[in-house]
């Protein structure tokens, strides 16, 4: 009787990994490179098969398996698959159905489609940047949305720089390097990746005075910390998270007039700010940038990419002199913004044009006002897709709460509805990392043992492509 063969030892497997110009003299992998870059082909080669020695060595290669990996047919598809997932952006887009509308990991606010129309549009070649085509003599980079925030904001003068911190640390260091900054205990908030404006302050070079207590600040407060050196009063409105209950916030108003009594500028962060007033869609009312400019701030700064739903910028509006002051500081080159910055807020600033169809032209606002009724049949019509399309899965609609995200409007729940899967043979977090791993990528949440996919942030047609997500990896 014949023995059985002995299954061969990871040594003997090793040396039968072939070299990287073997491989690349098999047609099939000579076809894919030419057909490519033969240097990328090669790279590849070369991880895939340091890839096959390491699974030997874990033991998770032999056998059957380690015949078809190691074959030319599987080396060829192997070696596709691997240039396939080279060519993918590292910013590639995803499907967003976390539940999170601002989602920092994925890149904040959506762009409006005029927006991303105008930047592969303007962006194919040459743009105009810093240059009056009448004349043909150089001008501010930011001066063509400087009519338009003034027509949206009500403010004299306005510019952009690239994000909202730095908008705050270019407004301290031209106006208070040096001298002292009023600022209410309560407001002095970690904006996010721990930067944290007593931070800012130091590296402005400004000093830091603290007023009234984290609850409660009168403009009383104000007024006794006032001295020679005081350079400015700075409110920052708390958009990332809230004291309910003894508190009392001092007005900007109040200290709009404070300021003018005593000569001194007043500075409002709005942070996210908002452009649209969202209290008729069940939200305690935000600050608007309105609101600031009309109590009379010399200066006003709100982020780009948050509830405005554009690109990521600081955006300035306030008093004309005071605009100037920043522009004409050194530091102002240093955080100013791209040409597709300039094209893509452009573009959603232009929205606003048009309150009336807001909704329907700026996604982030969309999501924040969408009718709970419109998700729950979004997220109904999603899950039949999914019923025909990977039916060994197991798939409900369940109410959600959905979230703003990104600092903005804190600790104010959106009523949502997701689609919630269980798979029979992956776990939640196997099942969800295989979702990101798709194409197109859809990353969602875990709860309770499934995947929650949030329909009030998929994008109106992005239903048809989760399920056909959940298609692929149905069992």
């Amino acid at each position: 009787m014949k023995r059985p063969t002995a299954p061969a030892s990871p040594t003997d497997l090793l040396r039968r990994i072939p070299q990287v110009d073997r491989v690349m003299r098999i047609p099939a992998v000579e076809a894919i490179a030419a057909a490519g870059s033969r240097a990328e082909a090669i790279d590849a080669v070369r991880d895939l098969l340091d890839r096959r020695r390491r699974e030997v060595l874990a033991g998770a290669l032999a056998g059957e398996a380690f015949e078809e990996a190691l074959s030319e047919p599987g080396i060829a598809r192997d070696l596709e698959r691997a240039l396939e997932r080279r060519r993918l952006s590292a910013y590639r887009r995803v499907v967003n159905a976390t539940g999170v509308i601002l989602h920092t990991g994925l890149g904040r606010a959506v762009y409006p489609a005029s927006a991303v129309d105008a930047a592969a549009r303007e962006l194919r070649g040459a743009s105009v940047v810093e240059v009056a085509l009448e004349t043909g003599e150089r001008n501010r980079r930011e001066g063509a949305l400087v009519p338009l925030l003034r027509e949206l904001t009500g403010a004299e003068g306005a510019t952009v720089v690239n994000n909202n911190a730095a908008a705050t640390l270019l407004i301290l260091a031209a106006l208070a390097r040096g001298r002292e900054v009023i600022v209410s205990r309560g407001q002095l908030v970690e904006i996010g990746g721990s930067f944290r404006i007593p931070d800012i302050l130091k590296e402005s070079g400004a000093r830091l005075v603290e007023v009234g207590t984290t609850n409660r600040t009168y403009v009383e407060d104000y007024r006794r910390a006032l001295g020679p050196e005081t350079a400015l009063l700075l409110q920052v409105h708390t958009s990332n998270y809230e004291i309910a209950g003894f508190v009392h916030h001092t007005p900007l108003e109040e200290l709009v007039a404070l300021g003018r009594e005593r000569g001194i500028p007043v500075v409002s962060d709005l942070g996210s700010g908002c452009f649209v007033d969202l209290s008729p869609y069940g939200f305690r009312r935000e600050p608007l940038v309105t609101d600031s400019v009309a109590a009379g701030a010399d200066l006003v700064c709100f982020s780009g990419d948050k509830l405005l739903g554009g690109p990521q910028a600081g955006v300035i509006v306030g008093r004309k002199d005071s605009v100037d002051r920043l522009r004409a500081h050194p530091l102002f080159r240093a955080v100013r913004v791209d040409k597709a910055t300039l094209v893509l807020l452009e573009a959603t600033l232009r929205c606003y044009r048009d309150p009336e169809r807001l909704a329907e032209r700026v996604p982030v606002l969309r999501a924040i006002m969408e009718p709970a009724e419109s998700v729950r049949r979004r997220a109904l019509a999603c899950l039949e897709a999914v019923r025909r399309g990977a039916p060994g899965l197991e798939a409900e609609v369940v109410p959600s709460a959905a979230q703003a995200g990104s600092g903005a409007l804190p600790a104010q729940e959106i009523p949502s509805f997701a689609v919630a899967v269980r798979h029979p043979r992956l776990a939640a977090d196997e099942l969800a990392r295989a979702l990101r791993l798709g194409a197109p990528a859809v990353v969602g949440r875990i709860q309770e043992g499934r995947v929650l996919l949030d329909l009030r942030t998929v994008l109106e047609g992005e239903e048809a492509e989760v399920a056909g997500a959940l298609a692929a990896l149905t069992p």
